[in-house]
């Protein structure tokens, strides 16, 4: 790190004799470790150990981001001139700026027990294996095709700006995935799923990870076997912690993305609904659902996938309360788009590796809890669904047409849960028809993991997205 350290402040030094009005150097070391079984079989392994430094510069008006992954000063050098050649090309018409923020010296990172490096590639291995034996164990022909995906990610980083700010990183995330395959009446059902967070090795013991995938897949075989079509129309809905986190991740957490609000990822990864919106009101004052809508945006959350306490600009996270009590009430802004809204950023700038220019992100965005128990939700429908969890899904670039299909569903009549499944209902909604219908809001909190893609060259940001129990009344139901 002493190396990479000195030569992010060379290339500060380097750049600010270049009279430039921001540079900011971010020097990266991870190390990326992924295995993955098929039918407990070894189908891939492999170990990435990756570092650079990447370099942005602010200057006459435009941004110019280069890396480099040749630690020496002469490639510093030519990085910072390449990236106020690109600042100084794009003869913008409307000159970027940057908010002003407090300059900051800080460390922080992630408690580890016991880092992946100190375990051996076989005990590894072995875990995977294990995992696949007790699936054959315990569901045997109904789990035909299985497979196991471990991925643990370690990183630490330097970032420096001209501005007086110093932060050190350590980082490590640990995340298994399942894409398995159950036996149906006809046909078959999948099952992607993820669990991850922060932490050492420890972490897969701690979180009974084994544990998570037996019940997981308990309930993709029981609703391959059990779950019947049925013709319901217009029902109550209870959506389940994953439903409500995939919800608020994409027609919530998208939309507020200010890049893609203002134009800058149009031509990537979609548009946002949010711009007709705003040219009509102001925040705190556009309704998007009912006023038990509170939907949070939150980095400081200890354990979890999307995990910081500083953003790549070292600007202090803190949570995001992105609709409050049914309104818009903030967007997730990095320093450029808070200068377009004339405020200070709220940290959500980040960037998956150093050859990375740092963007607007999500972190972990969920449905604030409420005050009701999922019994409470429950016994006042007269007939309904609960949807525990979703096999697919799918939102328009807008974010604003969404489809989201069951996997455990389950029948509500007269105010209980009974044992008839529903096989892959569908709701067709859009964002506000969802957060218009949400009439009541458990008080328990889960929070499934997720990658959030964006970009181009594409970034994955580990994320997590969940929260409380919705109920949804009068929804229109659909079925495949």
């Amino acid at each position: 790190m002493n190396n990479g350290k000195d030569l992010a402040d060379h290339a500060i030094n380097y750049g600010s004799s270049h009279q430039v009005k921001y540079i900011e150097a971010r020097y990266v070391e991870k190390r990326e470790e992924g295995y993955t079984t098929r039918n407990g079989e070894l189908f891939g392994a492999g170990i990435t150990p990756t570092k650079g430094i990447g370099i942005r510069v602010l200057t006459d008006g435009g941004v110019g981001f280069a890396s480099t992954a040749k630690l020496t000063q002469k490639s510093i050098e030519k990085a910072v001139e390449d990236a106020i050649k690109y600042a100084k090309s794009c003869n913008r018409q409307n000159p970027i700026e940057f908010s002003e923020e407090k300059p900051v010296q800080t460390k922080w990172g992630v408690e580890v027990k016991r880092s992946f490096e100190d375990v051996s590639v076989e005990e590894k291995q072995e875990y995977l294996v294990k995992m696949d034996k007790q699936l054959v164990e315990n569901f045997g022909k109904d789990l035909p095709n299985r497979m196991l995906m471990l991925s643990l990610t370690s990183e630490n980083k330097y970032i420096v700006n001209n501005e007086g700010s110093q932060m050190k990183v350590s980082l490590s995330n640990p995340i298994l995935h399942t894409f398995n395959t159950a036996v149906a009446k006809v046909g078959t059902e999948q099952r992607f799923m993820g669990k991850g967070g922060t932490g050492g090795w420890e972490w897969f013991e701690d979180e009974d990870v084994i544990g998570v995938v037996m019940e997981d897949n308990r309930a993709l075989v029981n609703a391959a076997k059990n779950a019947t079509d049925m013709k319901l129309g217009v029902i109550d809905v209870i959506v389940s912690s994953e439903v409500a986190g995939i919800m608020a991740h994409e027609n919530v957490g998208h939309p507020s993305e200010s890049d893609r609000i203002l134009g800058r990822e149009g031509a990537q990864a979609g548009e946002s609904f949010y711009l007709d919106l705003l040219d009509k009101g102001e925040m705190g004052q556009i309704k998007m659902g009912n006023p038990e809508v509170t939907i949070i945006d939150d980095p400081t959350i200890k354990g979890s996938s999307g995990f910081y306490l500083y953003d790549d600009e070292c600007v202090k996270a803190r949570p995001r309360e992105l609709i409050k009590d049914g309104m818009l009430n903030e967007l997730l802004l990095n320093r450029e788009f808070a200068a377009r809204y004339n405020i200070p950023s709220n940290g959500s700038s980040r960037a998956i590796a150093f050859n990375r220019e740092p963007i607007v992100r999500m972190a972990n965005t969920y449905f604030k809890p409420g005050s009701y128990t999922l019994e409470e939700m429950v016994e006042d429908v007269k007939e309904g669904m609960y949807m525990k969890s979703f096999t697919e899904w799918n939102i328009d670039d807008r974010r604003f047409q969404s489809k989201y299909v069951g996997m455990e569903c389950f029948y509500i009549k007269d105010g209980v849960i009974t044992d008839k499944m529903i096989r892959r209902p569908t709701l067709e909604l859009t964002t506000f028809g969802i957060l218009g219908s949400v009439d009541a809001v458990s008080k328990d909190f889960e929070n499934p993991h997720g990658t959030c893609g964006k970009c181009d060259p594409m970034q994955g940001v580990p994320v997590w997205m969940g929260g409380a129990q919705l109920r949804m009344r009068n929804i229109q139901l659909g079925g495949i």
